[in-house]
């Protein structure tokens, strides 16, 4: 498996190749199959429901890869095993059934790959079954149709694909539960290509990898049945494009951001969705290199266990910055990106080159997504800052997750590893707070938020009598930030800049850190994470979290300023600095952005004026 967890960058170029690689991952999963095919057990880590569920949903993702490639030709030796599971998981009378239910369920997600996989292999997944056999499938699927309605979110799509599926081979389908729920999503879009995910303030990878994923495989299987709707969800993919075209990197990562991060490559399904349902924003070209790029990207990054399994985590193996519905099984939800193996061989997709990203505007206001994206450094390296995001359930980590105020690249984010101190607390791009007890509260929910392309804002409550004004200003390879906090509480704050990878043993000895008065830098192979105080800060100096605390790199280090409060009203401000390592940028840490303020109390920064932020 030492192929597959270090895949040759010369490799992912082909159809040949991709087919190859689904079929190297898999390889570890034959010995990993229940006695009657129905599972696969993948491992000891549990999640929020029960192992019976793990280990059903195990056997279910990876046909997100294996359908496709069986639709665009693929062959694997692992479908007699699949069809066996499907015989038996499906059989209330053999002792791994899958069960009944009646209300949300988690099997209810696994059921659409099923679903999906009626419409694109049943030459694979439903006439290899006897009319016995395939009454089984018919009646455990249906449960979809029969539960309350207790999912309004991209769930609602589950319920679709199944009926789509049921429609393609000939079955009885429900088609006023398809228009319902179609409907529903309908009251879910925004505009200029967004949806929520519900009535929520989330606009993480869930829009892209589901909401408009699941609408690009409805476009193309339903276009002849449903063409108008076909047409209204190609129409919003489109542009959805041309705003998610800037969270991707050249190097082929993408922004870190959100919930389900250990869906690691669904972030360019959506990509590789618009190309199966004949939608091209964009060349062919860009749209293979952004995929193609993607994946090697990924498949060059540590994500396979010793044993070649695919395992929960982002850049490398971390349970720490997992979701409690991440079963050792989940990640393979992964290879959603792998629809384009449905394309035949003779699509144009495969015979085009790859082309580079298109130039794109340095700095772009996103409002529906709740983030202007910077490109400081062309394509080399995104950063995302953000202000109003916060997920819908209280997720582990989920003020991490959305709610600071940069996401890279370049860097990534942390989590916590604890609540006790700053080490602990891996408090990077954020301002944390504690009442002078070591224990820290960070950015969670905003009672007010502004998205501009020169400005973010947002005023939010760390405790009821504690306001905090924030205000993200971009300036180039820097960013500055600047507080205002009304406080009756003492309090002290830390400032935490980009976290950034350290070496393995001593990082302290082994950094290449810089502190003087008021600044404190890192400059390291991959890159550079500085600071500087501009006003209000006591303290400037390099933190060394716990390890497994950052989603991309195991040991970091963050540049962190320091101070503690008095009661009353305080202005703090920073300024930020993060960069890919060279003789340029060295340059541009010696050359901070200039911050004044004019005579009515307006910021000036970088010479642009601020109308909007009154310190005065």
């Amino acid at each position: 498996m030492a192929a597959t967890r270090e895949l040759d960058q010369v490799r992912l170029q082909s159809k040949a190749d991709l087919q190859q690689t689904v079929s190297e991952a898999f390889e570890p999963l034959k010995e990993r199959f229940t006695p009657g095919y129905a599972g696969l057990d993948l491992g000891a880590t549990g999640a929020i429901h029960s192992e019976a569920i793990a280990l059903m949903e195990a056997f279910a993702r990876p046909l997100w890869g294996l359908v496709p490639h069986a639709c665009g030709g693929g062959e694997s030796d692992l479908w007699p095993m699949y069809v066996q599971g499907i015989i038996h998981g499906t059989d209330p009378d053999h002792e791994e059934y899958w069960g009944s239910f009646g209300t949300k369920d988690q099997r209810m997600v696994e059921q659409s790959i099923l679903g999906l996989g009626l419409a694109l292999a049943p030459h694979k997944i439903w006439e290899p079954l006897t009319d016995k056999q395939k009454d089984n499938v018919y009646r455990w699927l249906n449960q979809i149709n029969l539960v309350d309605r207790s999912n309004p979110n991209n769930w609602l799509m589950f319920t679709v694909l199944v009926n789509v599926g049921f429609q393609k081979v000939g079955l009885p389908h429900d088609q006023d539960i398809m228009d319902n729920y179609l409907d529903t999503i309908d009251s879910y879009y925004l505009s200029d290509g967004w949806y929520s995910d519900g009535k929520t303030d989330q606009r993480d990878y869930y829009i892209p990898f589901a909401m408009h994923y699941y609408g690009l495989l409805y476009a193309k299987l339903m276009e002849k049945e449903d063409a108008e709707r076909a047409a209204r969800y190609r129409e919003r993919a489109s542009l959805f494009a041309q705003d998610f075209i800037h969270w991707f990197a050249e190097d082929g990562s993408s922004i870190p951001f959100g919930r389900s991060l250990t869906y690691r490559f669904a972030q360019v399904s959506f990509w590789s969705a618009l190309v199966f349902a004949d939608v091209l924003p964009y060349s062919m070209g860009v749209m293979k290199g952004i995929i193609m790029r993607h994946l090697r990207w990924w498949f060059s990054q540590p994500i396979f266990t010793p044993d070649g399994l695919l395992s929960i985590g982002y850049a490398y193996p971390n349970l720490l910055m997992g979701e409690g519905y991440n079963a050792p099984g989940s990640p393979y939800w992964s290879y959603k990106a792998f629809l384009i193996l449905a394309l035949p061989d003779e699509h144009p997709f495969w015979q085009a080159e790859e082309e580079v990203l298109p130039e794109l505007k340095p700095l772009v206001a996103q409002p529906h997504a709740r983030m202007t994206i910077s490109r400081p450094e062309g394509h080399k390296h995104v950063i995302a800052y953000g202000s109003g995001q916060m997920a819908n359930f209280d997720m582990s980590h989920s003020a991490a997750k959305y709610s600071k105020f940069a996401y890279s690249t370049l860097f990534g984010f942390s989590v916590p590893k604890g609540y006790y101190g700053l080490t602990q607390g891996a408090y990077d791009s954020t301002l944390a707070l504690s009442e002078c007890d070591e224990h820290y509260r960070v950015r969670r929910f905003c009672e007010e938020f502004r998205i501009q392309e020169q400005s973010v804002y947002s005023r939010w409550l760390p405790w009821a009598n504690v306001e905090v004004q924030t205000w993200i200003i971009p300036a180039g390879l820097w960013h500055v930030r600047v507080h205002r906090i009304k406080t009756e509480r003492e309090l002290d704050v830390a400032e935490g800049g980009f976290a950034i990878q350290t070496l393995a043993g001593d990082a302290k000895e082994q950094a290449d850190v810089l502190t003087i008065t008021g600044a404190v830098l890192a400059k390291m192979p991959d890159g550079m994470s500085g600071m500087i105080n501009i006003s209000g800060f006591e303290q400037a100096m390099m933190l060394y979290p716990e390890a497994n605390t950052n989603v991309l790199k195991p040991r970091t280090m963050i540049p962190t300023l320091t101070a503690r409060l008095t009661q009353g009203e305080h202005i703090l401000i920073s300024a930020v600095f993060g960069a890919t390592n060279s003789k340029e940028n060295e340059l541009e840490w010696l050359n901070p952005p200039s911050v004044e303020q004019d005579s009515s109390g307006k910021m000036i920064i970088g010479n642009i004026i601020h109308n909007d932020i009154f310190l005065r």
